[in-house]
This record gives C-alpha cells, structure tokens and sequence, in this order.
C-alpha cells in the first residue's frame, strides 16, 4: 500500500520544489540577436547532416 500511494506522493512533491525553483531562480531572456554571418557555419553542419553530404 505505502508504495502504491508513496511513489506517485514523492513525483507531486518533487514537481513543486522544481516549481519553486524555476520560479526562485529564472533563466535571464537574451535580447542580442545572432547574425546571419555568426550563424553560417551552425547552418552548414545542419543541411550536411540532414543531406548526408560528403
């Protein structure tokens, strides 16, 4: 019975001190924008990846 009721109780419990967390201590918003030169090489590895190219 303790485990049947316990595990599920411990998931609640642990979902809201992550909650808490995430609200305590959020994640800075970036504002600079990447541009499109910086971004060149990440979109060449990309369509390499996906074509399979050599």
């Amino acid at each position: 019975m303790w485990w049947v009721v316990g595990g599920p109780s411990l998931v609640v419990v642990a979902s809201f001190i992550t909650l808490g967390l995430a609200l305590r201590y959020p994640d800075p918003v970036l504002q600079e924008q990447a541009s499109a030169k910086a971004m060149q090489p990440a979109k060449e590895a990309r369509n390499h990846a996906a074509t399979g190219g050599k």
